[in-house]
């Protein structure tokens, strides 16, 4: 089958999964691209750095740009995907199925409406989840709910987005399971590039051998919670253990200020990591956390990056994954965002168990154990089985 996918801009974690696609399934695939993010420097509204990612977003798959007209143009609002050509190019490239991510842009409208004319079957992927909202009101449902109508598979990412879409009244037989994934090829730990520049940034931060670190890399901003980490950190009292943050955000000087405060502590920052970066400093870390407390974490990409380079995880219960990939006191350790009673003990508890080198051999098997399914490669399926029951529709 011809698969038209509408993305608003190419990513570092699809990018790699269409090449994934191309070489090793037998549909057909053209990514529309609406917006240039991420293969032109910009700068992200969040971690206020323009960047652009260092890894190869557009090569060995089908893709075009869509000329987008908006003239601010974005995520972060309806109008900032306006490409008034894109039913026009959608025609002429007359794909079988067309699968959306999102639709709250006004071009995904114009997607949708087109698909619908045409009778081209829609497929939806997104990672949304009720976890902390509760059941929305009926009045607040039915819309999406009647949006949802018009597509005639879901592929969900995991149990929360599963409850999500059930929630949403989608029929539980036009739900696909395609798990949240990323590149395993770059995540690799057994990548000597990889080991070779852990080692040098180890020896660069002057990390004694054994030191245990702790990792939080992503956006400083009070909804992922890292003031509440450094705030639990320092009660630990522990001088044979780092916390390392990585990344950049409005929160920074006041991090760094909270840190200064309590030098007995071992707090150290490196700047915005770009995804080729990555790998060394989770190969750098013995625990990774993703304190999220916001309602929006729909998932949290950086724990499965983490757990392919053996890194166990601590999260909070918010966290979009957690539900999947992060088992207390198995592959992880999670606690309640609203409790930092409960981070100071989890993230004890991680530290005590992290300094048996049999608890944590144990650990890591596991943590590579549960990864292992959540590759390109069932994904894939995921997409093929959705694919199969919109073909065996038609006929």
């Amino acid at each position: 089958m011809k698969l038209a996918v509408v993305q608003s801009h190419p990513t570092q974690y699809y990018s790699p999964w269409f090449r994934h696609i191309q070489a090793r399934s037998e549909i057909r695939l053209r990514a529309f691209y609406l917006w240039e993010f991420g293969v032109t420097r910009q700068t992200d509204r969040q971690f206020g750095t323009a960047f652009q990612w260092d890894v190869d977003l557009l090569s060995e798959y089908d893709h075009e740009f869509v000329p987008n007209v908006a003239r601010e143009p974005g995520t972060h609002r309806f109008g900032g995907l306006d490409n008034p050509s894109l039913p026009e190019r959608l025609a002429a490239w007359r794909p079988d199925a067309l699968l959306l991510f999102g639709y709250k842009w006004k071009s995904h409208l114009r997607a949708i409406a087109w698909a619908r004319r045409n009778g081209v079957p829609l497929l939806f992927r997104g990672d949304s989840h009720f976890m902390g909202r509760g059941k929305p009101p009926f009045i607040k449902r039915w819309p999406l709910a009647l949006l949802f109508r018009q597509f005639r598979g879901f592929l969900h990412v995991g149990a929360a987005n599963q409850e999500y879409f059930l929630t949403l009244g989608v029929p539980a037989n036009r739900l696909f399971f395609a798990p949240h994934s990323v590149d395993d090829s770059l995540f690799d730990p057994n990548r000597s590039d990889h080991r070779a520049a852990a080692e040098k940034l180890r020896r660069e931060l002057e990390l004694p051998p054994g030191r245990k670190v702790i990792l939080y890399a992503g956006k400083f901003v009070s909804a992922k919670q890292p003031l509440e980490l450094l705030r639990a950190f320092t009660t630990q009292n522990d001088n044979a253990a780092t916390l390392l943050f990585v990344g950049d955000g409005p929160l920074k000087a006041e991090l760094q200020s909270l840190a200064a405060e309590n030098p007995a502590a071992d707090v150290r920052f490196l700047p915005f990591a770009n995804q080729s970066e990555m790998p060394a400093r989770y190969l750098l870390a013995d625990l990774f956390v993703l304190p999220s407390g916001g309602l929006y974490e729909t998932w949290g990409l950086a724990v499965n990056e983490a757990m392919h380079m053996g890194v166990p995880a601590l999260v909070s219960e918010r966290v979009g994954c957690q539900r999947d990939l992060v088992e207390d006191g198995v592959t992880g350790w999670v606690f309640s965002h609203d409790s930092s009673e409960m981070l100071r003990d989890r993230l004890a508890r991680a530290l005590a168990s992290l300094r048996s080198p049999l608890n944590a051999e144990a650990l890591r098997r596991r943590v590579l154990g549960k990864i292992s399914t959540y590759t390109y490669r069932q994904t894939t399926a995921g997409l093929q089985r959705a694919l199969e029951e919109v073909n065996a529709g038609r006929r």
